[in-house]
């Protein structure tokens, strides 16, 4: 049986989906730390994070903020739209082939990630067949040139680009004008939103790689932290606004992969 893609129905999708929300914040008071609800059955959409091994020797950090913000944009997405979305995210390694049963992965902290050959290929195979893979929370000049060698790996003859604010991700559920750069739980203790000021980690930038067809297949986040944002959505220090834009860029950002 070929390998392929196991999307969530867009046709009922569409009928269901809610109106697009404008309103300023999507956060109620009823905000969760890692609580989960029952689970909704094996056709919902599944959040999938992705699990890397890391270069040198190191662990890799695929596992950064886990569970809690996975747990957390999991609540917001089934709150916010009319997705059918499993209770609990599902920890899938980046060489599986189990992969190619979920249209979403997120890889998170990749400074100091390392694919082989065969992760390699796993992942472009499942890229070119419909995936969508969303990179998240790395920092400054050394973490970027780590990176790009990985994704080299994967794609020799494609360059991320920047995404621009036109682009239908912005658009396909929240309005999102500009891009927020969202800080670390450290720097937001801080007061600031960037991380290694002297490494390049000031500007956020939003990147994306694209198939042949010009269809978004990978959103790269960098000098941003989203998963930081979603981890401490309840925790009164970090900046309730930083929370709201990361929550409707990560719900924009799994609408597109299902709808595009």
């Amino acid at each position: 049986m070929p390998r392929h893609i196991n999307r969530i129905v867009l046709l009922s999708f569409m009928l269901y989906l809610v109106s697009i929300l404008t309103a300023p914040s999507i956060l109620s008071d009823h905000l969760v730390s890692a609580a989960a609800s029952e689970n909704q059955g094996t056709d919902a959409f599944t959040f999938v994070r992705l699990k890397y091994r890391g270069a040198r020797g190191h662990h890799g950090k695929w596992d950064t903020d886990w569970p809690a913000s996975d747990r957390n944009f999991i609540f917001q997405l089934r709150k916010q739209t009319n997705v059918a979305v499993s209770s609990k995210e599902k920890i899938i390694d980046i060489g599986s082939e189990e992969l190619f049963h979920y249209p979403f992965g997120y890889m998170v902290d990749v400074k100091r990630l390392k694919f082989t050959d065969a992760e390699a290929r796993n992942l472009r195979e499942y890229l070119l067949r419909g995936g969508f893979i969303l990179v998240d929370d790395f920092h400054g000049k050394q973490a970027w040139k780590q990176f790009y060698k990985q994704l080299k790996k994967i794609f020799p003859d494609r360059e991320p680009e920047e995404i621009p604010m036109s682009h239908p991700l912005f658009h396909c559920f929240y309005r999102i004008n500009e891009l927020a750069q969202i800080p670390g739980a450290g720097s937001a203790r801080r007061g600031r939103t960037y991380e290694r000021a002297s490494d390049g980690g000031r500007h956020v930038q939003c990147l994306g790689i694209y198939d042949d067809n010009r269809r978004l297949i990978m959103m790269i986040n960098f000098n941003t932290d989203w998963g930081d944002a979603w981890e401490h959505a309840a925790d009164s220090f970090y900046p309730r606004k930083y929370s709201d834009m990361a929550f409707k860029m990560g719900i924009n950002a799994v609408i597109y992969s299902l709808t595009h």
